[in-house]
């Protein structure tokens, strides 16, 4: 525990260092931020809107894919929207419930999305794997039964951290990453946080081995299965519908294993500010492109309604 530095009862707000202290950068970093997340909010929201006007895509799948673009846009907007203000207006403080509560809706939407991932994952399984019975095991009340328990789940990972780091005492103010993260919060911190980092730790990797255990066992089954098919043809539309989705689990997967399982966060170096943009700003972008452009039937479905669009605005 590191001795008290200065008087920790007047800490009020926390200082974000940004990704780079450049100027020039750092007008860089917010035009790519912005332009990120104005085309990852227009592309997810794309995908929200084709599920919900589409009658062939009323099925678990899309459904899913719908939540999903859902958490997408409010996992980039609990982050972005604030550190493109702090750019603009050169105000770099922010109070410490804004943070908090930043860091609680970040959490909340990532950990909801690992569980999604491995949600859809099982409902890849059954539409490969027992196809003639899809309709009646991925029927409605059970696909919302399914979102309910990821919300439900990503609530429980959250809450017994979260709640404990708000009896913090603070004893520096600087955080040096782009958004309010777990680690540079607790390095400000003079109470010691020990348990709350075991916590953090056991609930970050409770959620990582629950949901890829899920995610793993279910590819483990559709590659048997798919192994079987008779025809090259069969195979390759099989794989090919799992493939967005297995791109999808890697980016996700691979960036927070390497941001997030690591030391002490008082003894650890530095979060590599490139990497975490990857989860927060880059994938949001990525992740519509990657489902329309190898989903034959949302491209169709884009396309559909794109023209009938454009003959509503004709007869106008």
């Amino acid at each position: 525990m590191k001795p008290v530095m200065r008087n920790h009862s007047a800490i009020r707000t926390f200082i974000i260092l940004g990704l780079t202290g450049d100027p020039q950068l750092e007008i860089l970093a917010f035009i790519f931020l912005l332009i990120a997340y104005m085309f990852s909010v227009i592309g997810n929201l794309t995908i929200i809107s084709l599920v919900l006007v589409d009658s062939h895509l009323k099925t678990a799948m899309y459904f899913f894919l719908q939540n999903f673009s859902f958490l997408e846009i409010s996992f980039t907007t609990a982050c972005v929207p604030t550190y493109l203000h702090i750019i603009s207006s050169g105000d770099k403080t922010i109070t410490i419930s804004a943070c908090f509560s930043q860091i609680f809706f970040f959490v909340l939407f990532g950990a909801t999305e690992f569980f999604l991932l491995a949600v859809m994952s099982y409902d890849r399984y059954v539409a490969i794997c027992k196809p003639l019975r899809y309709m009646s095991i991925m029927n409605s009340r059970v696909c919302r039964n399914l979102i309910l328990c990821c919300w439900v789940s990503g609530l429980l990972i959250i809450l017994p951290p979260f709640g404990l780091s708000l009896c913090l005492e603070f004893c520096d103010t600087v955080i040096d990453q782009f958004f309010c993260d777990a680690s540079p919060i607790l390095k400000n911190s003079c109470s010691d946080t020990w348990f709350i980092e075991q916590l953090i730790v056991f609930s970050g990797v409770l959620t990582l081995i629950v949901t890829l255990v899920c995610v793993v066992l279910s590819y483990i089954y559709i590659i048997g299965t798919v192994l079987r098919f008779p025809s090259a043809h069969q195979r390759k539309k099989a794989f090919l519908t799992c493939s967005s989705h297995m791109i999808v689990v890697s980016m996700t997967y691979g960036s927070c294993i390497f941001m997030y399982i690591k030391p002490s966060a008082k003894n650890e170096v530095a979060i590599n500010k490139g990497v975490s943009l990857l989860p927060t700003s880059v994938a949001p972008l990525l992740n519509p492109f990657i489902y329309t452009l190898r989903n034959k039937q949302v491209r169709q479905s884009f396309y559909d309604t794109f023209k009938r669009l454009a003959n509503v605005s004709k007869k106008f």
